[in-house]
């Protein structure tokens, strides 16, 4: 395995490979072929993705100038090193599923980064220097141990998507409001009590998933026919809206568009039409979300 390993490396280096594929090789250190001379300069995409690192390495930048994308999905890794900041031209990291505890500052020196993927670790916190990325497009820091996001968040102005699933939040920032370019937001199973009155003002925010709050008690009225998913939040979407404003029209069966397809069919495992009856009428007893239409069930993790 490592003589192969070291040929496939081998092989990229004097080829001038673009991209190399090091995934599923039970790999337990960063390989010093990689490291080895001038390291790879022409590489651009490095995949090491279920794997055994518990670090990378600080000269790392040095070997890898060029890497745009570094993809480094379920492994063991405790924490994001401060080699990561000279990552100038990194736009897109996955750290998903590994052990991570710490986010250095030095993250925030990542100036052309789009996409950032934190899913399913152990972080309490995130530095408030994340604020300072601010060509990010994607934010994903969903099953960790988060009691607040992080400050300055708010400064990140390309922000679209940011999914914060399955952590211990209890509010909402209001200054989240003020993200401009935010269309989807996603705090499905926290602890939230209630949410900014601002909250869906803007009018690129389209959809907000607020599943499996059971202590929410009700929706700022900007937010009508933005949430999806409220039957996850322990009580039906009727309870926490008291009356619709005129002319909020719910949506019907059948027009969800593409992002709201996927959060049903890739965080759900089911999606059932509602049989209703001649009325328009949802069968008695099931809990249904008026906004989307559908019959929601158990909001699961997914592997992103």
């Amino acid at each position: 395995m490592a003589s192969e390993l070291c040929k496939t490396i081998s092989v990229a280096r004097l080829e001038k490979h673009k991209n190399l594929f090091l995934n599923y090789r039970n790999l337990q250190h960063f390989p010093l072929e990689l490291l080895k001379d001038e390291g790879l300069q022409y590489l651009e995409r490095l995949y090491m993705k279920r794997n055994s690192l518990t670090t990378l390495p600080e000269n790392l930048a040095q070997k890898l100038p060029n890497l745009v994308e570094l993809y480094l999905h379920s492994n063991n890794i405790v924490v994001v090193p401060e080699a990561i900041g000279s990552l100038v031209k990194l736009q897109c990291l996955d750290l998903s599923d590994n052990a991570l505890e710490i986010v250095c500052p030095e993250i925030g020196r990542l100036r052309a980064l789009r996409h950032l993927r934190l899913a399913n670790n152990q972080l309490q916190f995130l530095p408030p220097e994340v604020g300072d990325l601010k060509e990010l497009q994607t934010l994903d820091i969903s099953t960790n141990r988060l009691l607040t996001l992080p400050e300055r968040l708010h400064l990140c102005l390309s922000l679209q998507y940011l999914t914060v699933d399955r952590n211990r939040l209890w509010c909402v920032p209001r200054h989240l409001c003020q993200l401009p370019s935010l269309n989807e937001l996603s705090m499905a199973g926290n602890r939230l009590a209630f949410l900014p009155l601002d909250l869906g003002r803007s009018r690129e925010l389209q959809y907000v998933y607020v599943d499996n709050n059971i202590h929410l008690k009700g929706l700022p009225s900007f937010l009508y026919n933005k949430v999806i998913g409220c039957s996850g939040s322990g009580r039906p979407v009727s309870s926490l809206v008291a009356q619709k404003p005129p002319g909020a029209a719910a949506l019907p069966p059948g027009t969800l568009s593409p992002v709201q397809r996927a959060h049903v069919y890739d965080r759900l495992p089911q999606a059932l039409s509602l049989e209703r009856d001649a009325n328009g009428r949802a069968a008695p007893g099931e809990d249904n979300c008026e906004f989307c239409g559908l019959l929601l069930l158990h909001p699961v993790s997914a592997d992103f």
